[in-house]
Order: structure tokens, then sequence, then C-alpha cells
């Protein structure tokens, strides 16, 4: 019983969330550059997108670097391992 009413809970919490929009937005008929749209048209989100963007990227390089570097250790490990069983094989 608890769960049905947390899982409506958070089904319908979203609904009352949203604001209704003053009027709709007029469709274009033609083609309108850019340049020529009112600044609140212009992708005001450019900024986020350009940081969000940038930190995934870093992110992604320091984690291939990171695995680069463990890889790396765990290779010279191996040759150490295999250094000591062909040394111990011999004798």
């Amino acid at each position: 019983m608890r769960a049905a009413l947390l899982v409506i809970m958070l089904l319908t919490a979203p609904l009352g969330a949203q604001q209704p929009e003053a009027q709709p937005p007029k469709p274009v008929d033609e083609y309108v550059p850019v340049s020529q749209l009112p600044p609140q048209d212009q992708l005001p989100a450019a900024p986020l997108l350009v940081t969000a963007y940038s930190f995934v990227w870093i992110a992604l390089f320091g984690y291939l670097v990171s695995v680069a570097h463990r890889l790396t250790k765990v290779q010279r490990e191996v040759e150490r391992l295999e250094s000591d069983i062909s040394k111990g094989s011999r004798t």
C-alpha cells in the first residue's frame, strides 16, 4: 500500500510543478536568421551547454589517463612476476 502511494506521489508530483505558458509562441512561416531573433530566442543556455560538454570531455580524458596509468602499473607488475618465475625455474 505504501509503495503504491509512493509511486502515485512520484508520478503526479511533476504535473503539479509545471507552470502553464502565458501565450503559446507564434508559428514562424518563413526562415528567420538567428541574428534577427529577439535575445530571449537566441539559445540563452549556450554557455551552460558548452560548460556541460567541456566537463564531460575533461572527465572522460581524466578517466582515460587514470586507466592508462593503472594499466601501466599492472603491466610492470606482470613483467616483474614473469621475471621472478623465470628466475625461479632456472635455479
